[in-house]
């Protein structure tokens, strides 16, 4: 992979300036979302060259020829390159030797970006010596479940909008972003996406970033717009692959990323021991009792909480209410199943 930007000697890392932007992207079956990913690349404000790659899984909905035809008409460098196997990680990597930016920004056909978005990722990356830089997801959905969902997502209680307390511009450390904006010298660091992993290859790289002593800061002025899910069965699949595929990456790397991972298992948990114990000790039904009347709190209080901030309806509440388990039981069952799968390989 080529930069067009040689370091001079004594930079330090990631302190080069940004004169040119590679974007990757994976596509698979986008032709719904397609028109407005394309026009939020034209309408960003960076002023310097950019280059677009999108490594397309084997779309059959005609997200190609849509892609090409909304890109000749915006002007936009677009070049498409295959990805057979049609996972995320195989097409960014074979996105990155393509790229000759000094940052790539890695995007998501199904999200929308704000003009401001390729901008603030350069100024974020050029000013600090972070080797990934990133901001935070802003759920927005369509339908009344995508809108649900996206209130769920939206809290402390869902699990995302845990940096989305204050309306102040938060610059931290984080090991994690949404996505992300990587120099070359990440990948020359720590190599490509691993692609024995179909999801949380994104939280592998950093954390591998990470402990090569580079730095993964998250500024919550770069937000994607990111649309959920339309269906509760979705929504339990996507989730319950999130926490399959994270016991791969805690096994390669024999950590716990975080303690918040460790949360959903825990009450699926408690679950599978209370629900049989209730049927024969009073105290184990007081328990559970306590645990799911704790639960339904929770989750009245942050789905009003969100519903309110977003300005939404109160009758979205209950399928607010039905997003958090979705989130919390299918992500702790695919850990645990991860787990079990793993002891018996």
């Amino acid at each position: 992979m080529s930069s067009s930007v040689e370091r001079a000697p004594g930079d330090a890392p990631g302190t080069q300036k940004i004169h040119r932007l590679s974007v990757i992207a994976p596509m698979l079956n986008e032709a719904a979302h397609i028109e407005g990913f394309v026009d939020d690349l034209a309408s960003q404000d960076y002023s310097g060259p950019v280059e677009v790659f999108i490594a397309d899984g084997g779309s059959t909905d005609g997200s190609v020829e849509l892609l090409r035809a909304a890109a000749e008409r915006a002007g936009l460098d677009v070049t498409v390159i295959p990805n057979p196997v049609g996972w995320v990680s195989h097409g960014l990597n074979a996105s990155i030797p393509l790229a000759t930016g000094d940052l790539l920004v890695r995007l998501d056909c199904h999200s929308r970006y704000p003009p401001d978005y390729l901008r603030l990722c350069a100024e974020v990356a050029e000013q600090s010596d972070a080797l990934v830089v990133g901001g935070i997801m802003i759920p927005t959905g369509r339908t009344p479940t995508e809108r649900a969902v996206s209130c769920a997502m939206d809290s402390a209680f869902g699990g995302v909008g845990w940096m989305r307390e204050t309306n102040d511009a938060v610059q931290r450390e984080s090991d994690v972003v949404t996505y992300g904006a990587f120099r070359p010298e990440a990948f020359e660091r720590v190599g490509l996406f691993d692609e024995s992993l179909l999801r949380d290859q994104d939280d592998e790289f950093t954390l591998r970033v990470r402990r090569a002593g580079g730095k993964v800061l998250l500024d919550t002025r770069i937000k994607v717009s990111y649309t959920p899910r339309g269906s509760f069965r979705g929504v339990f699949r996507q989730y319950f692959q999130y926490g399959y595929w994270k016991v791969r990456v805690m096994r390669k790397h024999r950590q716990v990323l975080s303690g918040r991972s460790l949360v959903p298992p825990a009450f699926v948990l408690s679950l599978l021991v209370l629900v049989p114990a209730a049927i024969f000790l009073p105290f184990a039904r007081v328990i559970l009792g306590l645990e799911l009347a704790a639960y339904l709190f929770g989750a009245i209080v942050f789905g009003f909480r969100s519903i309110r901030q977003r300005g939404e309806p109160l009758w979205l509440l209950p399928r607010v209410m039905l997003a958090y388990p979705a989130f919390h039981l299918a992500y702790g069952i695919g850990l645990l199943w991860g787990f079990l799968r793993a002891g018996s390989a």
